[in-house]
């Protein structure tokens, strides 16, 4: 029986999706990229660059980014990473005024089903803002 193959994801601008981060290792599949699938409970589809407002934000709401868990090979966060981020998490930032940028070509389009391309737009992650 002949495999089937297995979709390459779309980024937000229907093209293919760009890896996040692997250092720190990100993403659902822990593969570096914001893809999903039916078993990912937390949709972690929007790759951001995490800050410190976001970070204390995320903390604050019972999600501690910030500290290292080896047990689970997560070497904790610091302003500046990308990171494969839960959409609802996002949303809740974007809401309460300290969302993090988003980097576009790294970002599933599966956000889309939540949040408009312009809002999205709004927040996008430029290499001049690295720098």
């Amino acid at each position: 029986m002949p495999k089937t193959a297995i979709p390459i994801a779309k980024n937000v601008f229907g093209e293919p999706l760009v890896a996040c981060s692997f250092k720190p290792m990100t993403g659902f599949f822990r593969d570096g990229c914001c893809k999903t699938d039916d078993n990912d409970a937390g949709t972690h589809v929007v790759c951001v660059v995490v800050n410190d407002a976001f970070l204390r934000f995320s903390l604050l709401r019972g999600n501690d980014l910030m500290t290292a868990r080896p047990e689970w090979h997560f070497p904790g966060l610091k302003s500046g990473d990308q990171w494969c981020l839960c959409a609802k998490r996002w949303i809740e930032a974007w809401q309460a005024g300290v969302a993090p940028l988003v980097v576009m070509e790294s970002t599933n389009a599966a956000m889309l089903e939540l949040v408009e391309f312009d809002v999205l737009r709004e927040f996008e992650f430029t290499a001049q803002e690295a720098d």
